[in-house]
């Protein structure tokens, strides 16, 4: 799958749970919604990923965490 294709199908599951559930709920049920999407269409999803901070030599365990990856 191309990039564009990837995109394509990314943004079609966005919209889909965008029109489901409409405007002003919480991110995380956004979240949940747009990953059971994703994996709907077979596709590898993980959820709340750490991502560490990284500072010179300085490398702090959870700086941040993703949403999805």
């Amino acid at each position: 799958m191309t990039e564009n294709e990837l995109s394509y199908v990314i943004r079609g599951c966005i919209f889909k749970v965008y029109n489901a559930l409409g405007p002003g709920l919480l991110e995380s049920a956004y979240e949940v919604a747009l990953k059971y999407e994703l994996l709907k269409e077979e596709l590898e999803v993980k959820s709340q990923v750490a991502l560490p901070l990284i500072y010179e030599d300085l490398k702090i365990g959870v700086g941040y965490r993703l949403d999805l990856l």
